[in-house]
């Protein structure tokens, strides 16, 4: 460290006077950073201090409960983080994430870190294994307790570099420049998730802190009159409304944006962008983590999945019918998780695509170009 300390001295000295400046630390934090501020792909202008780093706590050693235990726990139409790989199954709680915003985790030898920012309504799960400039990494992450664009920016334990969660790039640091890969997941609710993984694994509230888990601190906050976002400083797209929720999708760089609003209506999309047909899945029990106080009594706004519809070389469509979704080719019976249950296809699962599911806001703060779905 002694050499990283005196390499970094230059940077150090440019932290320490610009975050002196009120406007970006209007509490008056404390901050001790070894990171090396000289290398940055965005001004330091862009970043907000707020707590001391890991004021927010990440969880590092999770420990989980079965399918029996977490209903008795946790409310059935929360939503969950769900993440599947090996065949093992995790579910990771917002209402649990929400107080912790990181959990790094493995499964054999997947390395990954679970993330979400509640003021973004981003869930991501990023690879912590990473190439970069010719060297292997194995990285595990912290809150540092900055934000950018209002969304968390995420240091990593090995280089205190500094990353942008949304976009899973870093900005500040070693690691400017580099780029984290998203992992599939789906944010589904604990029901969604039990009745497709019965064995699968959901993170406790055993996380050694006092949190009011299952309890909102953001209360209202997806109010879709709310027109102004908590603690975004840039001016808001006025395309779609500011807490609108949108699941985006990446095709060879280019990027395209569903409302929520209307996949609601239409319960199933049937899709193609930039050559790839794409079916999005809609389910409408999930209730949303950032309305009441008490998250077992907000506003129901359901669950999206995306998914590739090609079986056997062969395009599928698909329709809703009450709680399933059939394909039109075979009328097979399907579930929001792409799990195939009756006729020609059962035990198939669809390929899921890699989405998210954010505020509107924040995804045209980040990626203003995209298109979107009408």
């Amino acid at each position: 460290m002694k050499f990283i300390s005196t390499f970094l001295l230059p940077g150090l000295f440019l932290f320490s006077a610009f975050f002196a400046n009120s406007q970006n630390n209007p509490r008056n934090i404390v901050l001790d950073w070894k990171t090396d501020t000289l290398q940055q792909l965005v001004p330091l202008s862009e970043f907000t201090a707020l707590l001391i780093r890991d004021g927010i706590p990440p969880i590092d050693t999770p420990i989980y409960w079965t399918k029996e235990v977490a209903l008795k726990n946790l409310f059935l139409h929360e939503p969950v983080i769900s993440f599947i790989v090996h065949g093992q199954a995790r579910a990771y709680p917002l209402s649990i994430l929400m107080f912790h915003e990181i959990v790094n985790d493995r499964i054999d030898d997947t390395y990954f870190t679970v993330t979400y920012c509640p003021l973004c309504n981003a869930a991501i799960v990023f690879d912590r294994k990473l190439k970069y400039n010719g060297k292997d990494y194995l990285l595990d992450f912290g809150v540092s307790g900055m934000l950018r664009n209002s969304d968390l920016v995420m240091w990593d334990r090995q280089t205190e570099s500094w990353w942008q969660q949304f976009t899973g790039t870093g900005l500040v640091g070693a690691m400017a420049g580099a780029e984290l890969d998203f992992l599939s997941s789906q944010l589904i609710s604990l029901q969604e998730f039990t009745d497709s993984y019965p064995d699968g694994l959901i993170l406790s509230t055993e996380t050694g802190h006092d949190n009011k888990y299952g309890q909102n601190p953001y209360t209202t906050y997806d109010n879709p009159e709310n027109k102004q976002p908590r603690l975004f400083k840039g001016e808001v797209d006025t395309r779609l409304p500011a807490m609108e929720r949108v699941i985006d999708i990446q095709v060879e760089g280019k990027r395209k944006i569903y409302p929520l609003t209307t996949i609601q209506k239409d319960e199933v999309i049937n899709d193609r962008f930039e050559g790839k047909d794409i079916a999005l899945f809609y389910a409408s029990k999930t209730v949303s983590v950032l309305d009441q106080k008490e998250i077992a009594a907000s506003k129901a706004v359901g669950s999206v999945t995306v998914f590739s519809p090609i079986i056997d070389n062969k395009l599928l469509t698909f329709i809703k019918k009450e709680d399933h979704f059939y394909d039109q080719q075979t009328q097979s019976k399907w579930t929001i998780t792409g799990i195939c249950v009756e006729g020609k296809h059962k035990g198939i699962q669809l390929t899921p695509i890699v989405y998210g599911n954010h505020f509107a806001f924040a995804w045209f703060a980040f990626h203003p170009d995209s298109e979107i779905y009408k």
